[in-house]
């Protein structure tokens, strides 16, 4: 099992917004939608990073830019714009930090130079 740490502000104000209406039941279908999603992902990614559903992939681009590896896994798949949580191991043991989440980049040539990921706390 690991511990999912929010490396993103901006990601774990929307988390924690979406859980504060989760609990008070006022969730548009489109945050329930994404309230889903992201917590399916979360939790498939603490208990095996490796699971098949999350098609986690070591990033090569984005390990040479942050000299570290840096994994994406899906939010979604076969969807136009599709999710996805880029994550490392990390600070601790069994910790894996989200260091960006963002729609799958669509372009073939230089994709992942468009992304910006933030650093471990």
């Amino acid at each position: 099992m690991f511990n999912i740490v929010l490396g993103v502000p901006e990601f774990e104000k929307l988390w924690n917004d979406l859980l504060s209406k989760y609990s008070s039941n006022t969730l548009s279908k489109k945050e329930e939608l994404l309230f889903r999603k992201l917590g399916k992902a979360m939790k498939k990614l603490s208990n095996n990073p490796k699971y098949p559903g999350l098609h986690t992939h070591e990033i090569k681009e984005l390990t040479d830019r942050y000299k570290e590896k840096v994994f994406q896994s899906y939010l979604e798949n076969n969807t136009p714009g599709a999710g996805r949580l880029y994550w490392v191991y990390g600070p601790g043991k069994n910790e894996i930090t989200v260091i960006g989440v963002e729609p799958h980049p669509n372009d073939k040539g230089n994709s992942y130079k468009k992304i910006a990921l933030s650093r471990k706390p």
